[in-house]
């Protein structure tokens, strides 16, 4: 089936000519001409004719001959959901004002089985109920339950560490063990030899003095003066220093001592907090303030906490 007009060419065929209702099939187009010719190919869409479905169309290749000229071909795969015998009109290829036509072709589409109009419309199958992955169910059930139990193991190994461990005795400060007052003198003389408030280091000075006096304080008299100010700390030492309170020390004159310890702690806040310049008779004083405090507060027997801190 051959067109052939001033040196242009063109065809079309198809595999089969007979078509079960849904089949396939493919339509090849072909045109071959001089390589001065300028040829239009046909633009194909969705339908190639009522009735005639196109399912997919390459793309058109090209070729060139032996002898100079020039191929186009492009495959069309065509189907159809209607039972006729249809008559596929020319397909028009279009090369400057002239217009080429291929022969018609036919196409017989056949319905494979009878249909009963009369009926109803049903489905062509019953509806299938899936089957249960009883397997793929019971995977996931076992890798809970095993991820479970590791988590529970786990956390019974770790509960069975921490308590098997033997609770480790506190350790006691050296310091700790010995008399306060022997561990106040002690440090009440590093504080002397080293005289840095000479250096003008009168703030840091006065800080180590008081912290002396302070630690003393809270192991000799059960008062936590170093988490106090200075008058909550003279407030809870008035009454035992001045014989207002029972105690198992005996000075002199104990409101003479109170007042000095007074001045001792309030010109160090003075200095620490209101940056107060000591003179060096007011360093020398707070240093034997602080010797003379500690000296006359150490009882003959040694206190309840000492004794506790001895026997540990």
């Amino acid at each position: 089936m051959l067109n052939i007009l001033l040196a242009i060419v063109v065809s079309a065929s198809i595999d089969s000519t007979t078509l079960m209702l849904g089949d396939q099939t493919a339509m090849h187009l072909q045109v071959t001409h001089d390589a001065t010719e300028q040829v239009e190919m046909p633009a194909f869409g969705e339908v190639l004719q009522e009735g005639i479905e196109i399912v997919e169309k390459s793309p058109v290749d090209t070729t060139k001959l032996q002898d100079g000229r020039i191929r186009l071909t492009q495959d069309l795969t065509l189907t159809s959901f209607k039972d006729s015998l249809f008559a596929i009109d020319p397909v028009a290829v279009v090369s400057g004002g002239d217009t080429f036509l291929t022969d018609p072709l036919a196409l017989n589409v056949v319905q494979p089985f009878e249909v009963d109009t009369t009926l109803a419309i049903t489905d062509i199958k019953d509806i299938e109920q899936a089957p249960i992955w009883w397997w793929g169910i019971l995977r996931w059930v076992l890798l809970a339950f095993g991820i479970t139990l590791l988590a529970v193991g786990i956390g019974f190994l770790i509960y069975w560490l921490a308590t098997r461990r033997k609770p480790q005795e506190e350790e006691i400060a050296p310091e700790l063990l010995r008399p306060a007052d022997e561990v106040a003198l002690e440090k009440l003389d590093e504080i002397k030899a080293a005289k840095i408030w000479k250096d003008g280091k009168v703030k840091e000075y006065q800080t180590d003095l008081t912290d002396v006096v302070r630690e003393y304080i809270g192991r000799r008299f059960e008062v936590r003066s170093s988490e106090k100010t200075s008058d909550e700390t003279l407030r809870e030492l008035k009454p035992i220093l001045t014989g207002s309170q029972p105690s198992d020390i005996s000075i002199q004159d104990g409101k003479a001592l109170y007042e000095r310890l007074k001045q001792m702690l309030q010109t160090a806040d003075l200095v620490k907090f209101a940056k107060w310049h000591t003179t060096p008779d007011e360093n020398e004083s707070a240093l034997t303030t602080a010797y003379d405090f500690v000296k006359e507060t150490t009882p003959t027997q040694p206190s309840e906490g000492e004794k506790e801190a001895s026997q540990a």
